[in-house]
């Protein structure tokens, strides 16, 4: 039986930066406000944790913190993926090391690498470490993308138990065909609903840096069956969503942050920051939701 590392709201945290770099006073209070709102896993060093401009020991760094701030209270899913197999499966190495539960792995991106390749990479990382591998496949980000038959392939691998999936219709091909056992999530917050009807366990989420517990309430009221309620939830939260990708993730999402006091800092380039305009779209957005 594979293990299933968390079901309902994961959030893809930000990363906090100051002028000495990762600002961990300002991450530590990031994850309690977290776990404060119902979280129920924490995604660091990924995509929104802006990790293609840290360095080596920055996400070292951050993901060791992370851990140790958490402390078993939900389970932490650590980046470590790559388009270097030797490079990902020493990244992975040391997310196990520090006692990470989880290790997100992403496509490999810029290769452009044949399923075959892909297959291969992952089997590779697999071999290097006890610790359960989620796969992640974001073709929008790494322009090839992981065939629903490769994903049923590597989930017979015994510590590849979850997928990332950012298409929908994937999402449900995989709970068709993937052993009962391997758990897919949505990472796409505008479909997390459809997602769960479909048989998805949960949301690797944007949108729960800044409303953790409502995102966390969509799975509690489904799963608890009262759709409505999840539903209604679900289409207040899509006006904010958009808005939280009118520019480059993460840039709206820590301005928002910022906007609700939480002082998390800017992103590093090459995210700009964002334009005035769309400063006022964010600031509506989060006043109509009533956070502001």
């Amino acid at each position: 039986m594979k293990t299933t590392l968390f079901k309902g709201s994961g959030v893809a945290i930000i990363t906090p930066f100051d002028d000495n770099g990762v600002n961990f006073t300002k991450l530590e209070e990031l994850i309690e406000f977290q776990l404060e709102n119902k979280t129920d896993a924490i995604i660091v060093c990924g995509t929104t944790g802006e990790t293609p401009t840290m360095t080596k020991s920055e996400k070292e760094d951050t993901i060791k913190f992370t851990t140790k701030i958490v402390n078993g209270r939900v389970p932490v899913i650590a980046g470590a993926g790559g388009n270097d197999t030797k490079a990902a499966i020493e990244a992975s190495k040391f997310v196990e090391s520090v006692g990470a539960d989880g290790i997100l792995s992403v496509v490999p991106y810029y290769n452009k690498p044949t399923q075959k390749g892909i297959y291969m990479h992952f089997s590779e990382i697999a071999k290097s470490v006890k610790t359960p591998i989620v796969l992640y496949n974001v073709p929008g980000r790494t322009v090839v993308s992981l065939d629903v038959e490769t994903t049923k392939e590597l989930a017979t691998i015994d510590n590849i138990v979850a997928i990332k999936e950012c298409i929908l219709s994937q999402v449900a091909d995989l709970v068709r065909v993937c052993p009962s056992d391997f758990s897919v999530y949505t990472g796409d917050d505008p479909v997390y609903l459809a997602a769960l009807a479909y048989g998805a366990r949960g949301v690797v989420s944007v949108m729960a840096n800044i409303i953790p517990k409502d995102s966390h309430m969509i799975y509690e009221h489904f799963i608890t069956g009262e759709i409505e309620k999840a539903r209604k939830i679900q289409l207040k939260t899509l006006p904010l969503i958009k808005t939280l990708f009118i520019e480059s993730n993460p840039a709206p999402s820590k301005m928002a942050l910022n906007m609700m006091g939480k002082n998390v800092g800017g992103c590093r380039l090459p995210i700009a920051p964002m334009e005035d305009k769309n400063i006022v779209t964010l600031t509506n957005a989060l006043k109509a939701y009533g956070i502001l």
